[in-house]
């Protein structure tokens, strides 16, 4: 029976794990973390990512943990719309993207694998194209070796080099609120050069992000920050702020991949953000990750060509992560004759073609 190595046990390291066992291969999943769990931030999975987790035989318990994203849509600092999407053609025409805390996804995949086969606290220092992993517990070998270890991976050194990520020009904030009173809607409102979204998750708590042009490694605060630059905008921003009280809020500055020429090398593939870390503005960061598991269990089980995973894979994911970046750049816009122009224009886009704009990633099946 043919073992797996997987370096990485994130979201696209333990649904690449349950992608293999439910094909009759063994696992084995290296995670430096002393346990595997997740931070409090909300998560948006599309229905390609959905169609993906039923493959996984984990769609129904994730989706009965998360929230259906309704009505959503961009808006000015102000509070008038610039776009709206009408959830129900969305609907009819994808499936319904859903809400959820990302503990929650770690919790549903981590316990679809079997405790011998998860090893934590055991830290990565090198991957061999022979199926070798050097690392601090000692050595392990596999048939195959998954690079699942994030934007900085150890693995792709062995499939690419040294690889930089590049700095998006703006850094995040994320923070989940319990409200004062309950929030139903959701969506994302733009300013100049700054973002505030915000989601409900399943327990009536709420997601929000926030993104601001700045050098990379800025000092930046934390709550205070954000009500100081967001607080004056429109309801019910400030709201959600106020009832932040001592919410944990994450900061990161934000970094995507260049385009790697290949995900594989001899035994290796590279999933997630090891392969093609994205900027977050089209939400599938995750849900790229979990096609990648599927896509790559399902080739290693037909006959092991990893080069079948490449054709499949590369294409794909260069063309989503292309768009997030490009969305991220006008999202940004800070010069004001640039963000009128923009405002302007999304106004104008007729929301039959906004709708048809997401075909080419929702549209992807197993």
């Amino acid at each position: 029976m043919p073992e797996v190595v997987i370096v990485g046990g994130g979201i696209g390291g333990l649904a690449t794990a349950v992608a293999f066992l439910r094909q009759g291969l063994r696992v084995e999943v290296l995670e430096r973390s002393a346990e595997i769990t997740e931070v409090g931030a909300g998560l948006s999975l599309w229905p390609n990512a959905l169609r993906a987790l039923d493959v996984l035989g984990l769609g129904d318990a994730v989706r009965a943990r998360a929230v259906e994203e309704g009505a959503a849509g961009i808006r000015d600092r102000t509070g008038r719309w610039l776009t709206r999407i009408d959830a129900e053609k969305l609907r009819a025409a994808y499936g319904s993207p859903i809400m959820l805390h990302r503990a929650d996804l770690v919790d549903i995949l981590r316990s679809a694998i079997p405790a011998e086969a998860l090893r934590t606290g055991v830290t990565v220092a090198e991957a061999r194209v022979d199926g070798t992993v050097v690392h601090s517990a000692g050595t392990s070998s596999g048939d195959f070796v998954v690079g699942a270890d994030g934007i900085r991976s150890v693995v792709r050194r062995a499939v690419c080099g040294e690889i930089r990520p590049r700095y998006g020009g703006y850094t995040a904030w994320r923070l989940v609120v319990t409200p004062h009173q309950p929030v139903t809607d959701m969506g994302e409102s733009w300013g100049r050069g700054e973002r505030f979204g915000y989601a409900p998750l399943a327990d009536g708590r709420v997601y929000c992000f926030a993104t601001a042009n700045m050098p990379a490694g800025t000092a930046s605060g934390g709550l205070a920050e954000l009500r100081a630059r967001f607080g004056g905008w429109h309801e019910p921003i400030p709201a959600l702020l106020a009832a932040a009280g001592n919410a944990e809020v994450l900061r990161h500055d934000l970094y995507d991949l260049p385009a790697l020429k290949t995900f594989v090398a001899e035994r290796i593939a590279l999933v997630g953000d090891a392969a093609h870390a994205m900027m977050p503005n089209l939400g599938q960061g995750a849900c790229q990750a979990l096609e990648d598991a599927v896509v790559l269990a399902r080739v290693v089980t037909r006959d092991g060509d990893l080069t079948a995973y490449d054709r499949e894979r590369g294409p794909r994911t260069r063309m989503i992560a292309a768009r997030s970046r490009r969305i991220g750049a006008v999202a940004q816009l800070s010069f004001p004759p640039g963000v009128a122009l923009r405002d302007a224009l999304l106004r104008a886009i007729p929301g039959s073609v906004q709708l048809r704009s997401f075909a080419p990633v929702l549209d992807w099946r197993c």
